[in-house]
């Protein structure tokens, strides 16, 4: 074994967004990419001299050769222990779990979410703090400043880490621990939610189907739904984690979930179906005829959270991100809890979890999560659903149809305009921008505007402050639009619009959420002129 320095030179674009830095997998597998990104993590950290880290990702290609180079990379700067996921798999809610019960000072989680995942698609990493949590802006920029300068990094030349065999290998003086990816995560499912409750259920009859999208999740569901809580054979289906994700999109919602969808729609139907993406931390529930959206299913969980004896004595308070629709508030002022807003992005939730402020958190994109970890939790949020529909013995339908009964319906929907050049999308904030004083009192597609701002955070524990995070339109009879550019594509700009109106007579609170929010929609385009800035016509996808 060699430890060797090798020279190198800053690389543009090494900036990570919210969840790391994601970029085409042909970019990381160029020479010193990766390696430029991983030295230049260990300087924002001090070093790793000493350390122990975690690292795992959600099997997408290059994911196996990226961890060995970390593995080496770690040996190099003298880190102490590297905790692994069998065949570096780990989901991203299983990693941050990882991270906190053993005590290890962070880790490195191998994924692009819900991007899909092939030699020419996407990879990403990202950097968790010791509290399991993605890394805070205080230590992305310190990354960022370092790729603009790095001039070396250090790495071993020695054989490969077998990643399969469970136990203790080592690099050097560095050990590197292989461990069952599923184990601990699936403990601490146990300790949450009533497992014997749950197998009786499914000994009753119930039915469901989880598709895991050929991601990280099916070894993981298959593990607790079908091994341990007794679902029959096949309820998990597309559990095998692939290179490519089976040539599929891993993202949970009604148009890359559309199998999952026809059925749950058709005659043959389950009682219940759910999906979770790439690295496991996003969700998509479905009911027989029934989609939720993410926002009512972050509504209806923090509702009925006390179901589960995890969650028995009631919830310190709830968060969402700006985008995600006021449901989540609605229940939070009937209960008496707290009921926190912030930028989109997970790390802006850990330090209202760490302070005991919030128990429940979720966002608009899929994503719901608790205190159990510091990052959202697919397979954790279908079992909190799972657990709710025992307890109350009820259809899927029948917890919706009570739950906008009692709190209102927020109809809600989000248009994602994929791949606009980027330069057009700037432009188009900055026109919403330069007319926010003005909007008040204008009518758009028969919506008058009541108020638009752009919203900025102020964090309550540690005071900092998060500016330029997405642009509200509020309108005469609370429809609400917001405008945000999102940072998770990997070519050109995403284009987010979300709009929401709330129902609160029963009688008007059923149809389709498009046809209830039409005018709403007319009023987006009309506003920030959509057709005019991006040339297009119509959204890529409508959730």
């Amino acid at each position: 074994m060699e430890r060797l320095t090798i020279a190198t030179r800053p690389i543009a674009g090494q900036k990570p967004g919210t969840s790391g830095l994601r970029k085409k997998t042909r970019v990381f597998m160029e020479p010193h990419y990766l390696e430029n990104f991983v030295q230049c993590v260990w300087t924002a950290i001090d070093g790793v001299a000493g350390k122990t880290l975690v690292l795992g990702g959600d099997g997408r290609y290059f994911n196996d050769r990226a961890a060995q180079v970390i593995l080496r990379m770690a040996a190099a700067g003298g880190a102490a222990r590297v905790i692994v996921g069998q065949g570096a798999l780990l989901s991203t809610p299983a990693a941050s779990n990882l991270i906190r019960v053993r005590g290890a000072n962070g880790g490195l989680i191998m994924s692009a979410s819900h991007n899909p995942g092939g030699i020419e698609e996407d990879f990403g990493i990202k950097y968790n703090i010791a509290n399991g949590g993605p890394a805070p802006a205080e230590v992305t920029d310190k990354i960022f400043a370092a790729t603009e300068v790095i001039q070396s990094y250090d790495i071993v030349e020695t054989t490969d880490v077998d990643l399969q065999s469970l136990g203790e290998q080592r690099i050097g003086e560095t050990i590197v621990e292989i461990v069952d990816p599923v184990a601990e995560y699936a403990a601490l499912m146990e300790k949450l939610f009533d497992f014997g409750a749950l197998r009786a259920m499914f000994a009753g009859g119930f039915t469901m189907r989880f598709d895991a999208m050929h991601a990280v999740t099916g070894p993981y569901a298959k593990a607790i739904l079908e091994e341990t809580l007794g679902a029959p054979a096949g309820t998990v289906v597309n559990a095998a984690p692939l290179p490519d994700f089976g040539g599929g999109h891993p993202d949970p919602n009604p148009i890359w979930a559309k199998p999952l969808m026809d059925l749950m729609m058709g005659p043959d139907a389950p009682d219940f179906g759910a999906a979770s993406d790439g690295d496991g931390d996003r969700n998509m529930v479905v009911g027989r005829g029934l989609y939720v959206t993410p926002s009512d299913s972050l509504a209806v969980l923090a509702a009925n959270a006390h179901l589960a004896p995890g969650y028995a004595g009631g919830l310190a308070g709830v968060a969402r991100s700006m985008p995600t629709s006021g449901a989540l508030d609605r229940v939070a002022e009937a209960r008496g809890l707290a009921c926190h807003e912030t930028p989109t992005g997970w790390k802006f939730f850990g330090n209202l979890l760490d302070a005991g402020m919030a128990t429940l958190c979720g966002e608009e994109s899929a994503g719901t999560g608790s205190d159990h970890v510091r990052e959202k939790d697919g397979l954790w949020a279908v079992l909190l659903w799972l657990s709710v529909l025992s307890a109350r013995g009820e259809s899927v339908q029948d917890i919706l149809t009570k739950h906008w009964a009692e709190f209102g319906r927020n109809y809600y929907s989000r248009h994602d305009y994929e791949g606009v050049d980027a330069e057009a999308a700037e432009a188009l904030m900055q026109s919403l921008r330069d007319r926010l004083t003005d909007l008040p009192g204008q009518t758009f597609a028969g919506l008058t505007v009541t108020a638009a701002d752009e919203f900025a955070y102020d964090d309550p524990v540690d005071g900092s402050r998060a500016e330029a995070q997405g642009i509200r339109v509020w309108f005469e009879g609370g429809a609400r639009i917001v405008f945000r550019l999102s940072g998770t594509g990997t070519v050109g700009a995403t284009l987010r619009v979300y709009m929401e109106n709330l129902e609160l007579d029963p009688a008007a609170q059923s149809g389709d959420a498009q046809e209830a929010l039409a005018t709403v929609i007319s009023a987006a385009d009309a506003v920030a002129g959509i057709k005019d800035h991006t040339g297009r016509e119509a959204p890529d996808v409508v959730t």
